[in-house]
């Protein structure tokens, strides 16, 4: 049974002392979330959500999260153009806990909704670029995740093989992910600080400009194209306008085979799909998963563009696959996202465990 905004409101002023409550009301953006979550009134006229998670998936990326938005301290936090939330404080409540936010205001928008042109498709780039300038140094020094090219490749490799293992993975998808990752020419990049687990869902606008970015739970160094691949489901004006703006705020140009692996990374999420119903043991997300993975098959051998690497044959659009990750009954929106993954259960690239750390 949900938490009442009252009760909610009870548990935040525990959490932080000195809060002083004049209103309170529910808050969940589209449907029953992961989060018993609620928007409260302070008398100094601001506003702070609280947040209680209902399952133990949500409570590890609740712990992520507070890991990850302690790390970005104010001086990491003063090279980024838009705002990131604030941790104020937590308490304990029948064996999780509640913590409380300041509330970022701004709207989100659908992928497909986002315009052709430099407007918010440029906002978005530039903010996806400042991201990936921050200095990696901060990332290891808070015990997160440091991977290098090498290990992302090795990522990929366990998502594939680890599918492969269930006999459920068509040999077609099989032998073209083994193939796209034995082409180490698509593995040479640079790893930068990435978000890690960004879609269109994360990202909070004001007047066409990013003002606020959610979901920090899966901060690392990596493989930026992770951040990236879902620039690729956009109207392809608004791509276009999305890389341009990030590769002038970098001053570089996105590698060469950026697209082949963000492909790969598209089509993988399917993989990710069948490992987490087999992880939680849950049969419709597996059959579920089993029906995406053929269709991918359908789609890959009618679709003639975009090759994978040099030994493989064509790869969907990223669009189709995100069109097919958008109706998984594992579609995680909850309460504006505040720790918010986004889109299906992730499966880690690493085995680094942060669930039990605090902030």
């Amino acid at each position: 049974m949900a938490r009442s905004h009252f009760t909610l409101a009870a548990l935040a002023t525990s959490a932080v002392p000195d809060l002083d409550v004049s209103g309170a009301r529910s808050y969940t953006r589209s449907g029953a979330g992961e989060f018993d979550s609620a928007l409260l009134s302070t008398r100094d006229g601001s506003t702070v959500i609280v947040r209680v998670p209902t399952n133990q998936i949500a409570e590890t990326e609740q712990s992520a999260d507070l890991v990850a938005l302690r790390a970005l301290t104010t001086g990491i936090r003063s090279r980024l153009p838009f705002e990131v939330p604030r941790y104020l404080g937590q308490a304990p409540v029948a064996g999780t806990r509640a913590v409380v936010y300041d509330f970022l205001p701004g709207e989100h928008i659908a992928v497909e909704d986002v315009p052709p042109g430099d407007g918010l498709a440029g906002s978005i780039g530039h903010a996806i670029a400042a991201i990936h300038a921050l200095p990696t140094a901060f990332v290891g020094e808070a015990g997160l995740p440091v991977m290098s090219s090498a290990e992302c490749l090795t990522a990929a490799n366990s998502v594939i093989e680890s599918a492969a293992s269930t006999g459920l993975l068509p040999v077609a998808l099989r032998d073209r992910w083994r193939d796209a990752a034995a082409d180490h020419s698509i593995w040479q990049f640079q790893p930068t600080v990435i978000n890690g687990s960004l879609t269109s869902d994360s990202f909070l606008v004001e007047d066409d400009v990013v003002t606020a970015v959610l979901g920090w739970s899966a901060l690392r160094v990596g493989d930026p194209a992770r951040d990236l691949h879902w620039l690729l489901a956009m109207n392809p004006e608004a791509t276009d306008g999305a890389l341009g703006a990030y590769a002038s705020t970098r001053q570089v140009a996105t590698d060469r085979q950026f697209s082949q692996r963000a492909m790969l990374y598209a089509e993988l999420e399917v993989a990710r799909w069948l490992l987490h119903g087999r992880e939680v043991r849950d049969q419709t997300i597996v059959d579920d998963a089993v029906e995406m993975l053929d269709g991918l098959v359908d789609r890959v051998r009618s679709n003639s563009m975009n090759p994978l690497s040099t030994a493989t044959g064509p790869i969907m659009a990223v669009g189709d696959v995100e069109a097919m990750l958008d109706r998984t009954p594992g579609d995680r929106t909850d309460a504006g996202g505040y720790g918010r993954s986004g889109g299906m259960k992730p499966v880690a690239d690493d085995q680094s465990d942060v669930s039990s750390s605090s902030a």
